[in-house]
């Protein structure tokens, strides 16, 4: 056992950061670190053990293959139209109210980050069906595309999410339940972006003008091309929530509807189909291999002892549960600004989350933890609370990708003018957070209902 964990385990942490921000792969990173970790602390021979065993192991979990089924559903939906429907329709019956072509965006966003369950490729589908719109209406440049780098978060949580799967699978979580706990929480934050909206509408009128009312033929048929998409939506949470089957078999439902729905448009033909399907293999094959990195690293942290000897001295500090939560969330946020979420979740959840377990066991032995919840309840909360604060860095510098991707398809405004846009749409994330944090039940209230 290493003398000093902490600190050998800090050390090995600082490598890895390191790594990342010279832009080596992240996959790659943890690889190195891991595997050069567990040689010092076990030899070479248990490495290669590890690794002869180790990608089978992870990568035949039956509740992994969803992931490849998502990824290749949004693949489909993003050449489908789907977002053109959601954004009309929304606009339609939005665009008359102060602001309302920013809320369409938002309440698009939310439909199409439904469907897609990626942040970015909701950032970057949306961007390039609504910013045309946003700014042709005269918005403001930094509302226009703070508006959708902000409203492209909103594809980590509303369900079906790749990265709440993954969560899922890393704490030994039920999907399903984890897919419920996030649908208040995921419609809190499209109503706090949308009072945002009006807020900036009110204070500000000429940046987010009002859109005159449409005929009643174009909104009938705005509305009843948006039908199609909910439809799909409800057959594939739908059956999930009423046990027709789980979100495996859910996933392929989503993909042969999305690609009839495509096919039906015109908009899917074999070349689109290809296209799709080797966005998905290259998605999928990031995603397994940066699982191989982080089940090094885990195992890493495990052989030096570096989760329980965090525990311990947290238990030791006399520090409140609160506080720490409160910590560990604030940690998530900074490095949220260094690495994507996907990769965060997979490299900081196995460490965070035993330092919680120990946490909330050691404070109190009944029933209820230290936090006021079982175990179970527990990793719902806090995984919810953990992809939002994550989700955070996409709008924050100095990475901050979904600004990067919005402000790619909107070179007339200035980056910083964009980053400006988002700090409102921040600081409604934040009150989320604190809402949560004060209201756990919201987040449990439907895990609870489904499981009663």
């Amino acid at each position: 056992m290493i003398d000093d964990p902490i600190l050998f385990g800090s050390a090995a942490l600082g490598l890895l950061v390191l790594l990342i921000a010279i832009r080596m792969p992240i996959a790659y990173a943890m690889i190195l670190v891991g595997g050069i970790g567990v040689m010092l602390v076990n030899g070479s021979a248990l490495v290669l053990n590890q690794l002869k065993t180790l990608a089978y192991g992870q990568f035949s979990i039956y509740d992994l293959s969803v992931v490849p089924m998502f990824v290749l559903m949004g693949a489909l939906a993003s050449h489908a139209g789907m977002s053109t429907a959601l954004f009309r329709a929304a606009n339609a019956w939005l665009g008359r109210l102060p602001g309302g072509t920013a809320m369409a965006a938002i309440a698009g966003c939310a439909g199409f980050g439904a469907v897609c369950g990626s942040s970015l490729a909701t950032a970057s589908t949306m961007g390039k069906v609504a910013l045309p719109e946003l700014q042709r209406a005269g918005y403001d440049g930094a509302l226009a595309t703070g508006t959708l780098a902000a409203g492209g978060v909103l594809g980590i949580l509303i369900p079906p999410s790749v990265v709440l799967i993954l969560y899922a699978i890393i704490v030994e979580a039920n999907v399903v339940t984890m897919f419920a706990a996030a649908m208040l929480p995921g419609l809190l934050a499209v109503l706090l972006f949308l009072g945002v909206v009006a807020l900036y509408a009110t204070l500000r009128p000429a940046a987010a003008p009002r859109g005159g009312a449409l005929p009643a033929g174009e909104l009938r048929e705005a509305s009843l091309g948006v039908l199609p998409v909910l439809a799909i939506f409800g057959i594939v949470l739908g059956g999930i929530y009423g046990g027709l089957y789980n979100p495996t078999p859910a996933a392929a439902v989503g993909v042969a509807l999305v690609w009839l729905y495509g096919a039906l448009r015109r908009r899917i033909g074999w070349a689109e189909l290809g296209a799709a399907l080797r966005e998905t293999a290259g998605t999928a094959g990031m995603i397994y291999l940066i699982l191989l990195g982080a089940e090094l690293m885990k195992i890493f942290m495990s052989r030096i002892g570096l989760p329980q000897a965090t525990a311990d001295w947290i238990l030791a500090s006399g520090m409140a549960p609160m506080t720490v939560m409160l910590l560990l969330l604030a940690a998530l946020i900074v490095l949220g600004c260094l690495m994507d979420s996907l990769s965060m979740i997979l490299l900081v959840i196995p460490f965070f989350w035993p330092v919680l377990t120990e946490l909330n066991g050691g404070l109190y032995t009944g029933p209820e933890g230290a936090f006021g919840m079982s175990t179970e309840e527990l990793k719902i909360w806090f995984g919810i609370l953990a992809l939002i604060v994550v989700e955070l860095g996409l709008i924050t510098p100095p990475v901050g990708m979904n600004v990067f991707v919005i402000s790619s398809l909107a070179p007339g405004v200035p980056m910083g003018r964009t980053f400006r846009g988002v700090l409102p749409f921040f600081g409604a994330e934040l009150l989320r957070v604190a809402i949560l944090l004060a209201l756990p039940g919201l987040t449990l209230w439907l895990p609870r209902l489904l499981a009663g």
